[in-house]
This record gives structure tokens, C-alpha cells and sequence, in this order.
């Protein structure tokens, strides 16, 4: 049976993050140096297997986000099928900009090769 995986949105995320509860990127480095939420931690999806035990929301289930919210709803479910509360960014960074969460972007807004 499928899981059940919780979404919530932006203004909740945002309140949640005030909180205390921590946000994490599961996009690619490109997609990062783009734009990205200047408190995530970035998880790579191509690196979860590696390093899913990095994620942990402290007191709060952790925030997943991607760009839209498909893949980061894939990693909610596998963090809690493995026991680590986490929750979906509807919408992805696609909606957190649309509703005015802060950014950064890279310098010339154009993505950085390499680390």
C-alpha cells in the first residue's frame, strides 16, 4: 500500500521554517546555482541513497522541496518509509517564488559549472 505522504504550501512552509524546521533542496547543483531558498540544505536526489541520513527536521518534519514538487514527493515518501518525518513543498521552488519566498541566484544568473 502506498504511503501517504503530507504536502503542504508555501505560507505553511514558510511559517514552519520560522520555527525552526529545516528545508531541503533534493534538486541538482545546476538547478541549485540557479535559484534556490537561502536556508535549504541541498540533498541531491542523484546522491539520497548516499546521504538521506543528512536530512533531519529537528523538532519539525523536515521540508522537502524540488522545482515543482515531483520528485521531492518520491524522496517524502522514501524518508518515511525509513522513519524520518518530512513533508512536500507543493508546487516546488516554481511556487515558492511565485509567492515571494526569498532566493538567491547566482551572481550573473546563470548557473556555475562545478563546485
Amino acid at each position: 500500500m502506498p504511503i501517504e505522504i503530507q504536502e503542504i504550501h508555501v505560507a505553511e512552509a514558510r511559517r514552519r521554517i520560522d520555527a525552526g524546521a529545516r528545508l531541503f533542496d533534493v534538486r541538482e547543483q545546476g538547478e541549485w546555482d540557479e535559484v534556490h531558498a537561502p536556508h535549504a540544505t541541498l540533498v541531491p536526489m542523484s546522491e539520497f541513497v548516499n546521504r538521506w541520513q543528512e536530512i533531519d527536521g529537528g523538532d519539525e518534519p523536515a521540508i522537502i522541496v524540488c522545482h515543482s514538487g515531483a520528485r521531492s514527493a518520491r524522496i517524502v515518501a522514501a524518508l518515511e518509509q525509513s522513519g524520518v518525518p518530512a513533508v512536500n513543498l507543493t508546487g516546488g521552488m516554481v511556487a515558492w517564488e511565485q509567492a515571494g519566498g526569498p532566493v538567491e541566484r547566482d551572481a550573473h544568473g546563470e548557473p556555475r559549472h562545478g563546485h
